[in-house]
């Protein structure tokens, strides 16, 4: 989202359209669009202020009303995927997709990872093999000395 117009800037123009200049040539002089201008004169109309409104939609959402019951589901059973709280939230009527939970915890300061991360399985490593040709069972040895390389 981009960043409002300064208060300044907002002040300029609607004092030079009550000046008696048209809105169009408050908008070539001060080198902003005349929608800017024809809005910045209807918020000074309806409002008496040229203060920027808050952006986006925070709060607003299907979840905002649920946030205190996840989060005692979350306490009660840690181990509930977020698939599993998506399942729960429809059967009260709540249809949400998986990542919009995980939003929610994230506000709510929940993770809805099992294990921390110094307790996860580590990912099983390459080991070379430690055993001869002797050693290896006899259905790779009768293939030929090419395809046994292959099998190491």
């Amino acid at each position: 989202m981009g960043r409002p117009h300064p208060i300044e800037l907002r002040e300029r123009v609607v004092a030079f359209v009550e000046e008696g200049h048209t809105h169009r040539a408050a908008a070539a002089h001060f080198r902003v669009s005349p929608r800017f201008v024809n809005n910045m004169v209807i918020l000074k109309r309806e409002s008496g202020s040229l203060a920027a409104k808050r952006q986006g939609n925070r709060g607003v959402g299907k979840l905002s009303d649920h946030g205190a019951w996840v989060r005692q589901r979350v306490e009660e059973n840690g181990d509930l995927t977020l698939d599993e709280l998506r399942l729960e939230l429809a059967e009260r009527d709540v249809i949400v997709h998986r990542s919009s939970v995980g939003r929610l915890l994230h506000r709510l300061g929940l993770s809805h990872k099992k294990k921390p991360a110094g307790q996860r399985a580590a990912a099983p490593r390459y080991q070379p093999s430690t055993r001869s040709v002797d050693e290896r069972p006899a259905a790779i040895l009768q293939q030929g000395p090419a395809t046994a390389r292959l099998h190491r």
